[in-house]
């Protein structure tokens, strides 16, 4: 009779701890949830990374910002990878940009200037090799309706995607100013300057 009534416990204790678990799992996973939504808000960004006087305030004079459909493109939309693992990589990654809000590499305009060139060819490069899986999470070129764009437009399109190149490889500048480009002209030399073959990147040789 004992053995069945400590059997008849241990059973209860087990349920309860599944339940237990099961409760607690659930609540991890929505204060979980709800955590990861908040770090992609604009506020966040704004309040974690140095950016308010300087690049955001670029963003909100582009048609990312505002547009005549009213579709806004916050920072997360094109910085934060939609997937979970390449999204939590990315959060990781950026730690290293909370570091340098401590230590005040970028608190200043000037600052921010120097290392613009720095910055966006990080950006670029970390976009390059993704190709360009943000743009892509609204701009599916599958959906182009070759048609309703213009010439110019259709055309690089066509070209660039029979070529392999990805959105960036073209599209830079689009929210933020872009940093000096060594235009080749004169004798100006700016040693902050990125190079035009890093700013737009020749096609992909065609295999034969």
């Amino acid at each position: 009779m004992n053995d069945k009534k400590t059997h008849q416990t241990r059973r209860q204790r087990i349920s309860l701890g599944i339940v237990v678990a099961f409760v607690v799992g659930i609540v991890f996973a929505a204060i979980f949830n709800v955590t990861l939504a908040w770090t992609n808000s604009e506020d966040f960004c704004l309040y974690c990374h140095e950016m308010k006087d300087n690049n955001y305030r670029e963003y909100q004079n582009t048609v990312h910002y505002t547009n005549r459909s009213g579709v806004r493109a916050v920072c997360a939309d094109c910085h934060v990878p939609k997937e979970f693992l390449p999204k939590m990589w990315r959060k990781l990654k950026a730690s290293n940009e909370l570091l340098h809000k401590f230590l005040g590499s970028i608190d200043t305009t000037e600052k921010f200037e120097a290392k613009r060139p720095e910055l966006a060819q990080n950006e670029w490069r970390r976009m390059k090799a993704n190709d360009s899986q943000e743009c892509r999470n609204c701009h599916d070129a599958n959906s182009f309706d070759f048609s309703r764009q213009g010439y110019r437009s259709a055309n690089q399109h066509m070209e660039g995607l029979a070529a392999g190149q990805t959105c960036i490889d073209c599209h830079k500048g689009l929210a933020h100013k872009l940093p000096p480009i060594d235009q080749g002209i004169g004798n100006v030399v700016d040693p902050n300057a990125i190079p035009a073959s890093v700013f737009r990147p020749a096609a992909p040789a065609k295999s034969e």
